[in-house]
């Protein structure tokens, strides 16, 4: 499981900050990825990675905390992944001042700082998952905010790779390790930008 998120307002560029895959476990079944500078946060993203699927007939529920003005903390429900539905955008700017729903995580505490909220991820049944009622002004299901985060996957992927560009008279012979050519991923980035543009939902054929 992994969480990336968005900050950044209506005059300013939104920025992605660097994706969490490395969630506390806070109980067998519930897991929690902490979210600092969350007054910062507009949109989180909940993934599955893709090497440990969910047991047959369960999912994660996904919860958003934060703390009010008394220190005490507010558990508002999201939405929830599954393995048929392994991703989804949540927009929390508008949550930090709504009231708390019930959750499962008992008095769980959150960080001692006020500047950091909890994403929370609670494995339940698929049919208990399908009768809860998540916040409705989180749902974000839109192309456009899907292609918005795709795009930004891409960039912060090849700035990445990028960084560790090295020439041919600059490279320590390693047996170990394998090289990639930076055209080649340059390539693949042009490509997939390519048939983004021409259908958002290409990955789905």
């Amino acid at each position: 499981m992994g969480v990336v998120v968005f900050g950044g307002g209506a005059a300013e560029v939104t920025q992605q900050r660097r994706v969490q895959a490395a969630p506390q476990q806070v109980a067998e079944d519930k897991f929690v990825f902490d979210l600092p500078d969350y007054e910062n946060i507009n949109h989180v993203v909940v993934f599955m990675l893709g090497t440990i699927p969910f047991p047959e007939g369960m999912g994660g529920s996904v919860y958003f905390c934060y703390p009010d003005q008394s220190g005490m903390a507010v558990w508002q429900l999201l939405g929830f992944v599954t393995n048929e539905k392994p991703s989804a955008i949540f927009k929390i700017s508008g949550l930090k001042s709504g009231k708390g729903s019930q959750h499962p995580f008992g008095a769980m505490n959150l960080p001692q700082t006020p500047t950091v909220a909890q994403i929370g991820i609670s494995v339940e049944l698929l049919e208990n998952l399908a009768q809860q009622t998540p916040v409705a002004s989180a749902a974000v299901s839109s192309v456009d905010s899907f292609t918005e985060f795709t795009q930004k996957m891409l960039d912060n992927f090849y700035n990445f790779a990028s960084s560790f560009a090295v020439t041919q008279a600059q490279m320590t012979p390693n047996p170990s390790e394998a090289f990639i050519p930076a055209n080649v991923v340059l390539k693949w980035y042009e490509n997939f930008q390519r048939r983004l543009t021409q259908n958002p939902l290409f990955w789905k054929t």
